[in-house]
């Protein structure tokens, strides 16, 4: 049923239905109950096309994923928690989530460009953000709202919400050097991200905290997915000295790592120290269970809808301050970063 249908329906003119369905104050009360009523009853729901027209919104934020980067940093069951939060969030204030997918290889300011061009969504979510990303410079000098899952280095302030990789690293260093490890090697993120150079300064940091010199041929960039950690693990295992202990920065990394080591006659949590970047569901099934960190992925999603929605009140005069925040993860203790652990384990398992 289309609004002209409704109007017939009711005996009233077409504008009176549309300022009752708008809730305009100009129309009676008991008029704009009854418009009300009739459309519930009859299914009628009205043309987006025409209010996007009418009035320059289209009710929807859009999510750039970049099949790319982001699968490479995140990987796909990230997403899925997340995009419910957002969505959740969103719809709270009568908005809908769109995911929009960058294909492989595709220069992501182009195919941001060609989006905003088309006024396809009224603010964005930008994922996998650069050391130097030029959408965030695009968005700002057009005053097109948007939050980013990710910092970057930029010259004017701009809102987001990134995981707090700084704690994540410090945490897990401190765990293998108090079970003596001095050969550490780090499974990171493509060096374009820009999580990449904060998890390699928090690094060197933990690194110094500990006493333990710093070794670049300790340090593996990739995509840390599985396949990349079953070929960094065995790449860092060929070191002449090689590590005691592997922190591996990626979603599904440790699968394959875990692969490796054991195709090297290396057990995992006895042989050498193993600490992921989070409770993934792939890596839930891992023996000895992968020591990692939580994350709440629905409350992550429900900050970012939250934030979306303030810049897009107010673009201009955002408190962008109020709205950059580094979010936790808890540590979650497994028995794969510390032989003893594994032992104790296995022994009490046995008992």
């Amino acid at each position: 049923m289309d609004i002209r249908s409704l109007a017939n329906h009711l005996g009233l003119s077409i504008g009176t239905v549309s300022r009752a369905l708008n809730d305009r104050k100009d129309v009676n009360p008991q008029t704009r109950q009854r418009v009300i009523a009739a459309a519930d009853a009859l299914g009628y729901t009205p043309n987006q096309s025409g209010r996007t027209l009418r009035s320059g919104r289209t009710g929807t934020v859009g999510f750039m994923l970049t099949l790319e980067h982001d699968s490479a940093v995140y990987g796909e069951p990230f997403f899925m928690a997340l995009w419910e939060g957002v969505q959740s969030g969103l719809d709270k204030h009568g908005l809908d989530l769109v995911i929009l997918l960058a294909r492989k290889g595709e220069d992501a300011l182009t195919f941001l460009r060609r989006h905003v061009s088309r006024g396809t969504v009224d603010a964005w979510l930008l994922s996998a953000t650069q050391v130097h990303d030029d959408r965030i410079a695009f968005l700002q000098n057009r005053n097109i709202p948007f939050v980013a899952l990710g910092r970057s280095e930029t010259e004017r302030p701009f809102a987001w919400i990134d995981l707090d990789f700084e704690a994540v690293v410090a945490d897990a260093i401190a765990l293998f050097a108090a079970a003596g490890h001095r050969r550490i090697g780090l499974v990171a993120p493509p060096a374009t991200i820009n999580n990449s150079q904060i998890v390699i300064d928090s690094y060197k940091s933990a690194l110094e905290n500990a006493g333990i010199d710093w070794d670049p041929d300790l340090v593996h960039h990739g995509d840390t997915d599985e396949v990349d950690g079953e070929s960094a693990a065995r790449e860092l295992m060929m070191l002449r000295d090689k590590p005691s202990a592997l922190l591996l920065m990626g979603e599904t990394a440790p699968v394959g790592a875990y692969r490796a080591l054991r195709q090297l006659h290396l057990e995992p949590g006895r042989d050498i120290a193993v600490i992921g970047l989070r409770d993934n569901p792939a890596c839930r099934s891992l023996l000895p269970k992968l020591t990692c960190f939580k994350l709440d992925l629905e409350a992550l999603g429900l900050a970012l809808s939250e934030a979306v929605v303030a810049t897009l009140a107010d673009p201009m005069n955002a408190d962008f301050p109020h709205l950059q925040r580094r979010w936790p993860m808890g540590l979650e203790l497994g028995s794969s970063h510390d032989p003893q652990t594994s032992l104790t384990l296995e022994s009490n398992a046995q008992l």
